[in-house]
């Protein structure tokens, strides 16, 4: 359960930082922190509504464990191999 929280702490601290860095190229004041659903949609690079396993860990790339698989699967409630936005939220 340390594990699975810390990885999505890690995935939050990522989109908050590039929205940071955005924000001091030039933007006026800090930016709200990702929504769920906008970071969903980032990943979802298809469109389809659905995030694949090779979307999810192309995101999480940087984890050198196992821990995106079993992130994924544990979110993966239907067991159907993707996540809708209802599972990723």
């Amino acid at each position: 359960m340390l594990k699975f929280t810390a990885f999505l702490l890690a995935i939050a601290l990522v989109f908050a930082s590039a929205s940071s860095a955005q924000a001091a190229k030039g933007g006026k004041g800090k930016k709200p922190k990702p929504t769920p659903e906008q970071i969903f949609k980032k990943l979802d690079k298809d469109g389809d509504g659905k995030l694949t396993t090779g979307e999810f860990e192309k995101m999480a790339a940087k984890d050198k464990s196992d821990t995106a698989e079993k992130v994924f699967k544990r979110l993966d409630k239907d067991g159907d191999g993707s996540l809708t936005l209802a599972e990723f939220s």
